[in-house]
């Protein structure tokens, strides 16, 4: 089939690379601008855009395609049968979503109605769900309300990080794209409306990433900790000094008592110490907070104006004492 691709990050340069190599004509690929990154805030192609170059595909930079008579115009030239567009990062308008004779297919990351919106992925790991999946459908000019065509289903895994699933997802929803276009071209493709018990998945902000030890569980805060990682890091304060979060377990109180018999005899005082508290540092045992319902074992960590370390090696070069109190700010 003719397509024309709208994507940006490497979730969606994997499906691009899928339908490439399923010998589909690509008209163009549609990306976001090139952004400053870096120190040095060098701009950048999107992932998208390096890949469509290496292939030698016509590549589309829009700053906006809403009321962007120019841009339409030269999709409407291009005639494709469908559009394919995955994690672009705009809400296509009507005159771009009835240009292709097909239809317009969104690949999203989530089990669809379940998770609507920017962030799916990332809400999934958050909430600590065990499942999710990809849903490919049929674009309307909702924030992705439109009619479902296939979908696959996924566990999460217990200990899996945000980054990790995004990778494993981008995969499977490329190769379900290449399905998705297979039983459209076939006229074989279901359409299955979405009912109205939906749940959003709005953009993530910076300040959710700030532990509160307080008033979130043991499980919510290594739930925080795996969604986060690695987009910015969940963290909290230690004497003033911010130190991020990338990796964390939760031991069961008990557990936590048979490992240090030397805490046995001071169980019962064990549930009024403050969550956020340190319990105990040892660069061998390794680094343990109380919080709200377990134990927190930090097993990854950065300190302020540090890279990352696993806390054996972060112990060697920060002092910490038990009874420390880590802190929002």
């Amino acid at each position: 089939m003719k397509i024309v691709f709208m994507g940006t990050p490497d979730f969606a340069k994997e499906s691009l690379e899928a339908i490439v190599n399923a010998n589909h004509e690509i008209l163009a690929v549609v990306t976001n601008p090139d952004k400053p990154q870096g120190r040095g805030m060098k701009l950048m192609p999107s992932p998208v855009k390096q890949y469509a170059e290496k292939q030698g595909l016509d590549v589309l930079q829009p700053l906006k395609i809403r009321n962007n008579e120019e841009f339409i115009n030269q999709i409407k030239a291009l005639n494709p049968d469908v559009i394919c567009v995955v994690a672009y990062g705009k809400i296509l308008p009507k005159e771009l979503l009835d240009i292709p004779s097909l239809g317009c297919i969104n690949v999203h990351g989530s089990i669809l109605p379940k998770y609507r919106g920017a962030a799916p992925i990332q809400w999934a790991v958050l909430n600590g769900d065990k499942t999710t999946g990809i849903t490919t459908m049929y674009m309307d000019e909702g924030m992705d309300t439109g009619d479902m065509i296939l979908k696959q289903e996924v566990e999460i895994g217990e200990n899996e990080t945000t980054g990790e699933l995004w990778s494993r997802l981008s995969k499977i929803g490329a190769n379900l794209l290449v399905e998705t276009l297979e039983k459209i071209a076939n006229k074989t493709a279901p359409r299955e409306k979405q009912g109205e018990d939906f749940s959003l998945a709005p953009m993530l902000n910076k300040e959710m990433a700030n532990i509160d030890w307080e008033n979130k569980t043991a499980i919510e805060i290594k739930n925080l900790v795996r969604g986060l990682n690695p987009i910015m890091g969940a963290y909290s304060y230690l004497n003033g000094k911010k130190i991020k979060f990338w990796k964390v377990d939760v031991i069961p109180e008990d557990d936590f008592m048979e490992m240090f018999e030397e805490f046995a005899e001071y169980a019962y005082k064990l549930k009024n110490v403050k969550a956020g508290t340190v319990l105990y540092v040892n660069e061998k045992k390794g680094f343990f907070i109380k919080a709200n319902g377990g134990i927190i074992s930090a097993i990854e960590i950065q300190g302020e104006n540090a890279k990352k370390m696993h806390i054996s090696d972060f112990l060697r070069g920060n002092k910490i004492e038990v009874a420390e109190i880590f802190e929002m700010k």
